[in-house]
C-alpha cells in the first residue's frame, strides 16, 4: 500500500518506508477490506501532525511570554500595520471570540501593558485598540519563533512539495465554513 506523504514527495526516498498510521490502515484493510481506507491515511496523518504543531505553537509563544489567546489579539494588531491599531469589533471579526471575551481579553492586555485602550477620534463612543512597544516586541518575537518552528516541521519537504501540499490543504479547506 502505498502512503499518501510518499506519494506527495518529489524524492520518494525521503519518505520513510512506513509510519504507525500506514501500519493501522493496513491492520484495517485486513480486517475490513470491503472499505476505503484513504481518508484515514490523510486526516489520521494530519490529526498527528496538528499535535507537533499545537506543541511548536504552544513553545513559540510561551519563549515570549505569551498566551495563544493574547497571540490571537496582538497578532491581529500587529497584522494591520502602522499605527497597529483596531477596534473591539474588527478584533472579534479576526479572533471569532464574544464581545465580552474580546473586552475581558483586551483589559488583561491593557493589564500587562501590551495594547493601550483609547476613544476613537471619528466616533465618540468607541474606543481604539492600540499595540505597545513591548506588545510588539513580543509578537515579532513569537511570530519568528513561530515560522522557525513551522519550517522545522516541514523541513523534510522541499518548496515544490509545500506549495502543493499548502494547495491541496487550502482546496480542502475552502469547503468548510472556517
Amino acid at each position: 500500500m502505498r502512503s499518501t506523504l510518499r506519494s506527495l514527495c518529489d524524492d520518494e526516498e525521503m519518505a520513510p518506508e512506513h509510519d504507525e498510521v500506514d501500519r493501522i490502515v493496513s491492520a484495517w484493510i485486513a480486517q475490513r477490506p470491503d472499505l476505503d481506507f484513504s481518508p484515514l491515511e490523510v486526516l489520521s496523518r494530519v490529526d498527528r501532525l496538528s499535535r507537533h504543531l499545537d506543541r511548536a505553537r504552544r513553545e513559540a509563544f510561551h519563549r515570549s511570554d505569551l498566551e495563544p489567546w493574547e497571540w490571537d489579539v496582538l497578532s491581529a494588531l500587529r497584522r494591520a500595520g502602522e499605527p497597529y491599531t483596531l477596534s473591539p469589533k474588527q478584533l472579534l471579526q479576526q479572533t471569532l471570540v464574544s464581545s465580552g471575551t474580546m473586552t475581558n481579553r483586551i483589559d488583561r492586555l491593557v493589564e500587562r501593558r501590551l495594547v493601550v485602550r483609547a476613544a476613537d477620534p471619528g466616533d465618540g463612543r468607541g474606543v481604539l485598540v492600540t499595540l505597545t512597544e513591548e506588545g510588539r516586541n513580543r509578537v515579532d518575537a513569537a511570530i519568528t519563533r513561530l515560522v522557525d518552528a513551522e519550517a522545522e516541521l516541514l523541513s523534510q519537504l522541499s518548496r515544490a512539495d509545500r506549495d502543493r501540499l499548502a494547495g491541496l490543504l487550502r482546496k480542502l479547506s475552502l469547503g468548510f465554513d472556517v
